[in-house]
């Protein structure tokens, strides 16, 4: 089989991590495998925050704990919110999975291709990752807190452009959780 195909299928979300960080070199290619992501135009915009340091994670996650914790739930919220916010006001927020490595993506607040870019930028990382034995998941929580003040002005603090907005992220690390084969019978194809 191709070894870019078995990386695509073989990439699983790891939310168990071995406490170690990710190995320097295999950081690099990572990271420049997404910097070589398409954008719309080929505007390359997309910002990556990467961050190692466990006190600054845990500041994120604190943060994000206490304004996660002051929304309320409403009907026809998206199901992986409703957790956050729930699991916030329990004080057991956790969006990194006490993994090493978060990287963030942002991108030029207005950029109607934001999100995309960013995303092209995110798969391509993750595939990159797979292909090293290097475990990630795909983070929604930051981008969620794009309008709260106090994580933007956190953010600002580690990089974020006035101008630019979270898109997503991902975590990463080595998975200390054996991953059995994945049961998925993905998305609806039509051919015509």
């Amino acid at each position: 089989m191709n070894q870019t195909i078995e990386s695509i299928q073989k990439r699983r979300s790891v939310r168990v991590y071995e406490n170690r960080q990710v190995d320097q070199d295999e950081l690099v290619m990572i990271i420049e495998a997404g910097r070589y992501a398409p954008s719309g135009g080929n505007h390359q915009t997309t910002h990556i925050i990467v961050i190692q340091n466990r006190e600054i994670i845990d500041r994120l996650e604190e943060i994000a704990q206490q304004e996660f914790a002051k929304m309320e739930v409403s009907e026809g919220m998206y199901s992986g919110l409703i957790g956050t916010i729930n699991q916030s006001k329990l004080g057991k927020l956790s969006f990194t999975y006490h993994a090493p490595t978060l990287i963030l993506l942002a991108n030029k607040k207005g950029y109607s291709n934001a999100m995309a870019d960013c995303t092209c930028v995110l798969e391509n990382m993750m595939i990159a990752a797979t292909s090293l034995d290097v475990a990630t998941c795909y983070i929604n929580q930051l981008k969620w807190l794009n309008e709260n003040q106090a994580m933007v002005d956190y953010l600002k603090t580690l990089g974020l452009n006035e101008d630019e907005i979270i898109c997503n992220g991902l975590i990463a690390g080595y998975s200390a959780q054996v991953m059995n084969p994945l049961d998925r019978k993905g998305n609806p194809v039509t051919y015509l």
